[in-house]
């Protein structure tokens, strides 16, 4: 973990240097140069391309763009969505140009206008879901628990409200409680006909994305406000997730992308869990760029 944060936060402190260097213009009045003197869009970002955790499916499926785009000279830089998203912020902040593994649900569409490159080769897929996926046996054991998780679902702009708050300062707990506090309604039909539990302790999994950090929170105070559970938390990357919902480790998970990005996961652990199917529909994934950036598809990136 300390490698992938280092390496991200290098990356993040070498964007900002050759930002400090590229011109003598104040950052606060340069405006956008993405065709300035002729230079290629790779030459301005110096054909880097800022992703995320190694091993994400985001990553793999960027690698395989790479490939199926012929982008022989690109790079895929590994780090975590913390150091990208700080990449980005700094990048926007001084009208940059940068490109980015993004997704949506994220609170960094509401901050900044952003756009995602065309994929006329279809290489990440189309519109993806979130699903819950719970262990087996967790209905006969606390089917209260099974069955708020199975009516749990929200939209990309609920989630993305949580998220922003906790991107502007607010922790996942605090976030998550205004929100429910807010949501009554929805929240309520979640529940609606559920018995409350006896303080019977729930475990779920979830990994270091603003979006599941958001999704899997709300989660654990509507089970510990309205149905009377104690809930645990844990945070792992993805194939520890999928394998302990998969071994009993723990009870569920709200943060399966699927089909594409947990694909993996999916096809060699399905048979050992429970898929209760989408909480949340309209997911994408695919490479972002500031809306100021003069190219629409990969296609631009060779030129």
């Amino acid at each position: 973990m300390k490698k992938r944060w280092g390496k991200g936060w290098a990356v993040l402190l070498g964007i900002s240097m050759l930002m400090a260097g590229c011109s003598g213009v104040s950052p606060s009045t340069e405006q956008p140069s993405q065709n300035a003197g002729g230079e290629s869009v790779g030459k301005q970002v110096d054909y880097k391309i800022i992703g995320i955790d190694p091993g994400a499916g985001l990553m793999k499926a960027t690698e395989k763009a790479i490939e199926e785009y012929e982008l022989k000279d690109w790079e895929l830089v590994e780090g975590s969505s913390a150091a990208m998203t700080a990449a980005l912020s700094e990048a926007v902040k001084n009208k940059k140009p940068i490109i980015v593994t993004g997704w949506t649900p994220h609170w960094m569409f509401s901050k900044f206008d952003l756009k995602y490159l065309e994929d006329p080769k279809g290489v990440y897929g189309k519109e993806e879901q979130i699903h819950t996926i719970v262990r087996k046996g967790l209905k006969e054991e606390h089917p209260s628990a099974y069955a708020f998780l199975d009516n749990f679902t929200w939209t990309p702009s609920d989630m993305e409200k949580v998220m922003l708050a906790i991107a502007d300062g607010k922790k996942p707990e605090e976030a998550a409680a205004e929100w429910v506090n807010n949501n009554q309604e929805i929240v309520n039909k979640w529940v609606q006909g559920i018995k409350p539990g006896s303080g019977e302790t729930i475990t779920l999994a979830y990994v270091a994305w603003d979006s599941e950090i958001a999704s899997t929170h709300v989660v654990k105070k509507v089970l510990e406000e309205k149905l009377n559970y104690k809930v645990e938390l844990n945070q792992v990357e993805a194939g520890p997730m999928w394998a302990g919902v998969a071994n009993g480790d723990v009870d569920g998970m709200v943060a399966a992308w699927l089909p594409t990005t947990h694909a993996d996961y999916y096809e060699k652990l399905g048979k050992d869990i429970e898929d209760l199917g989408p909480n949340l529909n309209g997911t994408k994934i695919g490479l972002v760029v500031p809306s100021y950036m003069d190219i629409t598809s990969i296609e631009d990136l060779k030129k």
